[in-house]
């Protein structure tokens, strides 16, 4: 028997309220009960890309040609088939060496995930109790607001299927007690995964490592609390300077139109939606229906 708390949902994307009705939970495996998080140390990651082999194969993702821009990057974005990208960006630091910063991007999976706030599909985005922030492309439009709504710019259209794809945190692998394809795939210790307070505890003691003996002064665990924080964290050399790591936001924000238009510009629309609808009721019932006019000998209506 698989632990009943480990994939339950906490919010859905279209839906009017908190309490996802019947059919909400999945079938579960032993694992990690309560929040999840991945930790990725920036610091020991050597650009193998195993981690972007693991995630193509496990996903079963459609091959994509990749392309050479000037960089060891396997291709310049994430893309709908394609959820895990290594960032390369070669920094110079205040001495005049240079270092390479390394990044591995996907989905935050965010504890206010703007996604699922901008998504007006119900049921296309779910987010579950332990963190996990999941498609299903069933019940998918294609408005595509979810990439609008997203301060990481990780949700991708596929053209041809209409439907819009990102990076899972492997919820098939976690929900039967696996821990996600990527990590089990890194060479270095580079990626951990556990629970979310255990994972902060590792993230802390390895910045403080940084701090006190590679003589990285700015070094710090990446966890941003604008969006409630994510369940995907990074241990960065310098947290002063997100920015240089593949353009990580240093205050991500989700925009205030798509935080409250369901629970206050939605409503509002209805409202004159219904107005109007009324108005046109009661003026048929008052002044009658529009009657045609009179014709004069010349074709014109008569003033």
């Amino acid at each position: 028997m698989g632990d009943e708390r480990m994939m339950q949902i906490k919010a859905i994307s279209g839906h009017p309220g908190t309490v996802p009705g019947k059919g909400a939970q999945r079938e579960q495996g032993e694992g990690i009960a309560g929040e999840v998080c991945k930790l990725i140390d920036v610091t020991t990651c050597i650009g193998c890309k195993a981690c972007e082999v693991a995630c193509v194969e496990w996903n079963d993702m459609p091959f994509q040609q990749t392309n050479f821009d000037n960089t060891y990057q396997t291709m310049p974005t994430t893309d709908w088939n394609y959820w895990n990208l290594i960032k390369f960006d070669e920094h110079e630091r205040e001495d005049g060496t240079f270092m390479w910063l390394m990044r591995k991007d996907q989905c935050m999976h965010c504890e206010q995930p703007g996604c699922l706030m901008a998504c007006p599909a119900d049921g296309a985005i779910v987010q579950y109790t332990n963190g996990i922030v999941d498609f299903n492309q069933d019940n998918c439009i294609g408005c595509q607001y979810c990439a609008s709504g997203c301060p990481f710019n990780i949700p991708k259209f596929n053209p041809t299927t209409k439907k819009v794809y990102k990076c899972t945190l492997c919820s098939d692998r976690v929900g039967s007690g696996l821990e996600p394809a990527c990590i089990k795939a890194c060479p270095t210790g580079c990626l951990h995964f556990g629970t979310k307070s255990d994972m902060v505890e590792l993230a802390d003691a390895r910045a403080s490592q940084l701090r006190q003996y590679s003589g990285f002064e700015n070094a710090g665990v990446y966890d941003p609390s604008s969006i409630g924080g994510t369940h995907v964290i990074y241990v960065l050399h310098d947290t002063t300077k997100p920015e240089l790591y593949g353009g990580l936001p240093a205050n991500p924000q989700i925009s205030l139109s798509f935080t409250y238009w369901k629970w206050l510009a939605k409503p509002i629309g209805l409202a004159f939606a219904l107005s109007a609808i009324l108005a046109a009721f009661f003026h048929y019932i008052f002044a009658g229906p529009k009657l045609p006019q009179p014709e004069t000998e010349g074709g014109k209506e008569e003033v």
